[in-house]
C-alpha cells in the first residue's frame, strides 16, 4: 500500500538519535583533538595549532560559557590561549633589534 502524499505510513516519527546528520565531529572528539594541537603547539607552529586548539575547544564547550563544560575542551581552550600568547612573545622578540628574546 503507498502513502498518499503528506501521509506517512509511520506511527512514531525517528528519535533523535537517528535524525542527528552524523557528517561532524562532537564535542567530546573537538576537546581531544584540541588538547592534542595545544600540546602539540608547544614544541611546533605554536602560533597555528595555538589558535586551531583555541577554536576546537570552544566548539567542543557548545559555543558557550554557561552549563557543564567538558574538561577536554577547557583544557585545550585554556592551553591554545597560552601557546598563542607564548608564540606572539617569541615573535614579537625575535622580531625586534636585538633578534631575541632578551
Amino acid at each position: 500500500m503507498m502513502a498518499g502524499f503528506g501521509h506517512t505510513t509511520r506511527k512514531h516519527p525517528r528519535s533523535r538519535d537517528r535524525m542527528r546528520s552524523g557528517d561532524g565531529p562532537d564535542r567530546a572528539t573537538l576537546g581531544i583533538i584540541g588538547v592534542i594541537c595545544a600540546i602539540a603547539g608547544f614544541f611546533v607552529l605554536g602560533i597555528v595549532l595555538g589558535p586551531i586548539a583555541v577554536v576546537c575547544g570552544w566548539l567542543g564547550m557548545g559555543r558557550s560559557w554557561n552549563g557543564a563544560r567538558p574538561v577536554p575542551a577547557l583544557v585545550a581552550l585554556v592551553l591554545g590561549a597560552i601557546d598563542t600568547l607564548l608564540a606572539i612573545i617569541w615573535l614579537v622578540g625575535a622580531a625586534s633589534y636585538g633578534n631575541g628574546m632578551f
